[in-house]
């Protein structure tokens, strides 16, 4: 074609990483790798050695994204049908491994052909691109194309296209880009917000780290020193655990992205990068250890066996059946073991065993919830999960027992010799044992009914107004075993 051609008739190039997906397919290569096979990260580096392109091609042997589980920009995938429907050329052009490129392709239906890094070939990114552009199109008859891209690296291929689209591009990219394509068709940027960082961290979940404090509350401590360490710890504990669910969502991306209320999450839906979270997730676990560190070498440790077994957790373990919530319950008893171990108080053993069963029985709720929720679709397995529909009516029966067996050592603790040394009018806190009953019975109520599904217990608790009634009276029932009645004079 000649350099008359309109611009509207000219073969479409269409870049992959950031601009067809908000995501980045090497990234999440790497994510799928890390999730079936954590070891072979190890060759990584050696795979890196070879150059990007040799990274790819190693990386492509190993896994290959989903195309049906990726994020995808549909505004823009809507306009390139409506230009393959005017018989214009639309091609799937990217960095990415040529497999996945095709996957790509064949999943969105769009394209009429696929340029990408293919084994013993360069890189496809940057001139590269831009020469293999020029190639192919030339191989139609055409001398001039147009492009869609996002990033710096796309600037060498729009400085050699007649036509220009960006799509998710930085300001400071699409400065440039205009200096030279002044009538550019943009696609606007969803910016990172603190609001997405917020929830991709999951702040709401720092609730669970006022376990810290159950030790001093416990021993009625009123030290400074100590509410101060155990401030530095909750903060600690904090940054550890956001940094975790971070991690947990890295790695869940494929099934979170099917599922009715995790596809919303900033990663699962494209609205936070993966590098930005790996690179965030480092930032908050490093600050955590020196704050740990700060703190002292037992916390430092506790805080290392929190993470390692959340991690644990993440990779393997909550995908087998019973072991999850066992898992679960301890990383919540931990947390109030952290917390005596960083205020210096005597952990109760009556404490942990209270905590023990609790934090079980509320796992097992979610667990119970999650299934509630197959059943509703009429589906037989959790997806990521070692359970099946079937397995429900056995699943509550332990979480009320384990409910039960809380309430029960609760009242054995009553009687016991620890609490007449503890409390001043110990008969006060028989009071205490209905209350909590009523409030496990009726989180295993509302569970039942299907008021919890796709929710944590605890997040409930922390909106319920019944649940800020119970502690109300919890901490009443405390104070009237501690000081009795006032006298009125």
């Amino acid at each position: 074609m000649t350099a008359s051609t309109p611009t509207d008739l000219l073969p479409l190039y269409v870049d992959l990483d950031g601009t067809l997906t908000p995501s980045d397919t090497l990234h999440e290569s790497v994510m799928r790798l890390a999730r079936q096979t954590p070891l072979a990260l190890l060759r990584l580096p050696l795979w890196l050695a070879g150059g990007k392109a040799a990274l790819k091609q190693q990386l492509g042997d190993q896994v290959t994204p989903d195309p049906a589980t990726l994020p995808w920009r549909e505004d823009l995938i809507e306009v390139l049908r409506a230009e393959r429907a005017k018989g214009r050329t639309v091609v799937l052009a990217s960095a990415s491994d040529i497999r996945t490129v095709r996957a790509v392709a064949d999943h969105l239906g769009c394209f009429t052909d696929v340029l990408g890094t293919e084994a013993g070939g360069p890189n496809l990114s940057r001139a590269a691109k831009r020469q293999a552009i020029e190639r192919h199109a030339r191989g139609l008859g055409y001398e001039r194309w147009a492009y869609v891209g996002n990033s710096r690296d796309d600037l060498p291929v729009w400085d050699g296209a007649a036509e220009a689209w960006a799509v998710n591009a930085p300001a400071g990219v699409l400065q440039a880009l205009r200096a030279d394509h002044p009538q550019a068709r943009v696609f606007a940027r969803e910016p990172l917000t603190l609001g997405t960082v917020l929830k991709a961290i999951r702040l709401k979940q720092w609730a669970k780290n006022a376990l810290i404090f159950v030790p001093l509350l416990a021993a009625h401590s009123l030290e400074p020193q100590a509410w101060l360490q155990a401030l530095l710890a909750f903060v600690a504990f904090g940054l550890c655990a956001s940094a975790t669910y971070l991690v947990n969502d890295l790695l869940d991306l494929p099934s979170d992205r099917v599922h009715r209320i995790k596809r919303h999450r900033p990663l699962a839906a494209g609205r936070m990068g993966i590098a930005t979270a790996v690179v965030l997730g480092g930032i908050m676990l490093v600050a955590a250890f020196v704050l740990a560190a700060s703190v002292s070498i037992g916390f430092t440790a506790l805080l290392l066996l929190y993470t390692a077994t959340t991690l644990a957790y993440s990779v393997r373990l909550k995908r087998l059946a019973l072991i999850d919530v066992l898992v679960l319950s301890a990383l919540y008893t931990l947390r109030i073991g952290a917390g005596a171990v960083a205020t210096g108080v005597d952990l109760s053993n009556w404490l942990l065993a209270i905590s023990i069963f609790l934090f079980l029985s509320l796992a097992l709720v979610k667990r119970c919830a999650e299934l509630e929720e197959l059943v509703d679709e009429h589906s037989t397995l959790a997806p990521g999960r070692g359970y099946q529909a079937s397995d429900l009516p056995s699943l509550r029966a332990m979480g009320l027992s384990a409910g039960f067996m809380a309430v029960l050592v609760l009242a054995l603790y009553i009687d016991s010799q620890n609490s007449r040394a503890l409390y001043a009018h110990p008969d006060w806190l028989w009071a205490a044992a209905p209350v909590l009953l009523l409030w496990l019975m009726r989180i295993w109520l509302k569970t039942g009914r299907r008021e919890l599904v796709g929710e944590d217990p605890l997040q409930f608790a922390l909106r319920d107004r019944f649940s800020w009634l119970t502690l109300l009276a919890m901490g009443l029932i405390g104070a009237l075993a501690t000081h009795g009645l006032p006298h009125l004079s």
